[in-house]
């Protein structure tokens, strides 16, 4: 599993010197069928990720590939699940708060998970045994091998603290009416801390907040690496209804709404 963490740390930071790329050019932004935007830097990013991925003989979800059939897919015992350039809506509003996200998934549960965030250089990764996660911010000339990488991070863990208001991360971009009411129905203070993409998974898990309610769409690529970064330091990832986890590699890679705590 260390070798399996390793290849994904160095295809995220990889990954996410694509993304720079463009970000530093004048961008075309094109639309998907489901109106969500796509650059360059999604493919790029995707291309050398795969690529990395592909050494592995793990088959591949990612948002950008074509999907495999579930009839096939059904079958696999564990997979990567990527997205390339989680956030592209931030990326586009250029506000730094979007992320590379690889999870590998066994049995339809996350056992290991890193994202990376190109413009602040911060990567957040599970311990290969997936009990803990790990922050770190890569120098800017960062070219040091994963396994120092991996030596210099520190340890993070969940908010225990429950003086004060109780801090509820919103997204920037799909804060809706479902969310401000349960937000209304927790009956205590509240403090909204607000977060695009992946980090705010990264918020829960790392004690900058207590509880991430998602009553809005989100597909398994947005949600799994983040998911096991926060199983690892022992919080909960379930689906607001039912209370069981959220799975992974369904036949509807669509999630159902959820909660983080």
């Amino acid at each position: 599993m260390e070798k399996l963490l390793h290849i994904a740390i160095a295809a995220a930071i990889k990954g996410g010197h694509e993304i720079m790329k463009v970000y530093a050019t004048d961008f075309d932004v094109e639309m998907k069928g489901d109106d969500s935007p796509l650059t360059m830097a999604d493919q790029n990013a995707n291309a050398v990720i795969v690529d990395f991925l592909l050494k592995t003989d793990i088959p591949i979800i990612s948002e950008e590939n074509k999907q495999t059939a579930y009839d096939e897919r059904r079958s696999w015992k564990r997979c990567w699940i990527v997205d390339p350039l989680d956030g592209t809506k931030e990326f586009v509003k250029r506000n730094g708060e979007f992320t590379v996200n690889i999870a590998l998934v066994e049995k339809g549960a996350p056992v290991l998970g890193v994202i990376y965030v190109p413009v602040s250089r911060e990567l957040y990764f599970t311990a290969a045994s997936g009990s803990g996660s790990f922050k770190l911010q890569l120098d800017s000339v960062e070219e040091k091998g994963v396994e120092e990488i991996v030596a210099k991070a520190s340890p993070i863990q969940p908010l225990d603290d429950k003086n004060g208001p109780l801090k509820v991360v919103g997204s920037r971009s799909h804060l809706n009416d479902d969310t401000k009411a349960f937000v209304n129905n927790l009956e205590t203070e509240t403090e909204i801390v607000s977060k695009g993409s992946s980090l705010k998974f990264c918020l829960v898990a790392e004690g900058s907040a207590h509880l991430y309610p998602r009553f809005a769409p989100t597909m398994e690529w947005d949600t799994a690496a983040g998911h096991a970064i926060c199983k690892a330091v022992g919080l909960q990832v379930t689906i607001a209804n039912t209370k069981e986890p959220l799975r992974y590699n369904k036949e509807n890679l669509l999630n159902p709404y959820f909660l983080v705590h």
